[in-house]
């Protein structure tokens, strides 16, 4: 009898959320805010795959290990911690998530704040995933698209073969993808061998390898040493093994999803959830004060005890910009 292969969950918890600006804070990124029936985007992450997964690790970073640490004991879940010291990309958290497994492990890698309904296509994704990991191939998750976003990165395929990755496209380029019909939104979730993965970016970018072994290697309760940190050259997974490897699959699914990455599709999201808006489609989040929107249409008032936010929710993109703008000064807004 074949035996089952174990599957660990890895949660990748670094970002900040800078487009949810001023609700996603450095001290409290957008994973961590209960926004979501009383539950942050990190707790309905493990919820999701405590019943497919042998185990969990958390990938995160020195800043909120705390934070992913309440949500765990909350959960009461077993699971590994890997902190580290210093950012270094994703391409570099992954792979302390494969030294810390066993070769033949499965790995299923997913962020902890993006958002998914539909449980039933989510778990026959994961299975058909499982199966192609076992026999040697990485994974990637493509989500059928519903809209021509131009938030979310785009994967062009043919049947489950990857032909090409995309950045993130104008509005034209996005129209043209979904009348060609064979790209899907890149859901930046993973699953693989912890072998196969370490062997391609072995191949592909050894001094990730080797420089994020050398760190593992030298941990202390998962904690990572920064002088060999800052040794790691931080770059995506995408770009490091994605974009190179041919052993790559893609799944083709269709479970509602979203990295609530902009206040847009937070907003879609809180209404498809009976969050109320007014006659002319304006908003109120984070506060239950009385709020009188006079000529204007999908508009949304973002409320904070230091900072609010005025925005029409197509432009929910150039939120970034306050942020980078508030940055170079070094504001206490975004602590």
């Amino acid at each position: 009898m074949e035996k089952k292969p174990s599957i660990t969950h890895v949660i990748l918890t670094g970002g900040v959320g800078s487009r949810l600006w001023p609700l996603s804070r450095k001290s409290q990124p957008k994973q961590y805010l209960d926004l979501f029936e009383g539950k942050s985007l990190f707790e309905i992450t493990v919820e999701r795959n405590r019943t497919i997964a042998d185990k969990i690790m958390v990938v995160g970073n020195i800043d909120n290990c705390h934070l992913s640490r309440q949500v765990m004991e909350k959960s009461n879940a077993p699971y590994l911690d890997i902190i580290e010291s210093t950012p270094r990309n994703t391409a570099a958290a992954i792979a302390f998530a494969a030294f810390a497994s066993q070769p033949d492990d499965i790995l299923i890698v997913t962020p902890s704040d993006h958002i998914i309904d539909g449980i039933e296509p989510y778990e026959t994704a994961i299975h058909e995933a499982v199966e192609k990991a076992s026999k040697g191939f990485i994974v990637t998750f493509g989500i059928i698209p519903t809209k021509p976003e131009t938030g979310y990165g785009y994967i062009e395929r043919k049947g489950d073969d990857v032909i090409s990755f995309r950045e993130k496209p104008n509005k034209v380029t996005a129209t043209d993808f979904i009348a060609k019909g064979n790209f899907l939104w890149n859901s930046g979730m993973f699953c693989f061998k912890a072998s196969v993965l370490l062997e391609e970016l072995n191949k592909f970018y050894p001094e990730v390898y080797e420089k994020s072994k050398i760190a593992w290697d030298t941990n202390s309760n998962g904690n990572l040493d920064l002088d060999l940190s800052l040794e790691i050259p931080s770059i995506s997974i995408d770009y490091a093994v994605m974009e190179r490897s041919k052993k790559i699959k893609v799944v083709s699914s269709t479970f509602t999803w979203s990295d609530l990455g902009s206040f847009e599709s937070v907003y879609d999201y809180l209404v498809s959830k009976g969050h109320p808006v007014d006659n002319n489609g304006n908003m109120v989040i984070g506060t239950n004060n009385y709020t009188a929107f006079v000529g204007l249409k999908n508009t949304i008032f973002v409320y904070t005890d230091t900072a609010n936010l005025i925005l029409q929710k197509e432009r929910s993109q150039d939120v970034k910009n306050i942020y980078s703008d508030l940055e170079r000064q070094h504001s206490n807004l975004l602590n």
